[in-house]
């Protein structure tokens, strides 16, 4: 995973240095991150063959990453990914995502129709973190 994701750079401005590299650590486990991708819907965005997005869905409505390039922020990516994952919820008839977005995300959640459920408390490699409990109720499509 680059550097340059949202959880590197942009979310700097809402966690410290040693909750993001505790989050989004330099020694990623490649084949466990590849299993990881392998064992849902995963969504990209892609700029002139840059990646610069991608998102995921899992079975049951959860919207595990979503994360977007730091030089591609504010210019719709996270909202395409979204529709795309909305999309592939109604068509498998998942009637409801929900998330654990972060302090930096929680705008954007919210700005889609998100509604938080409770703010929590989690923690990785020894590291607090706040995020927020969130999900959104999506429209049956009509058949």
């Amino acid at each position: 995973m680059s550097a340059r994701f949202s959880d590197r750079v942009v979310a700097r401005k809402d966690y410290s240095e040693d909750q993001v590299l505790a989050w989004a650590p330099n020694d990623l486990d490649r084949q466990a991150w590849a299993a990881k991708c392998a064992s849902r819907q995963t969504f990209i965005a892609e700029f002139d063959g840059t990646l610069v997005g991608f998102a995921d869905l899992e079975a049951d409505g959860h919207l595990d990453m979503m994360f977007v390039h730091s030089q591609f922020q504010r210019r719709g990516v996270a909202s395409m990914l979204l529709e795309q994952i909305e999309s592939s919820a109604q068509r498998l008839h998942i009637s409801r995502l929900y998330t654990e977005a972060s302090i930096t995300a929680k705008p954007f959640f919210e700005h889609q129709g998100f509604q938080l459920i409770a703010p929590q408390v989690v923690r990785k490699r020894g590291q607090e973190f706040i995020n927020y409990r969130m999900d959104k109720f999506l429209k049956t499509p009509l058949l």
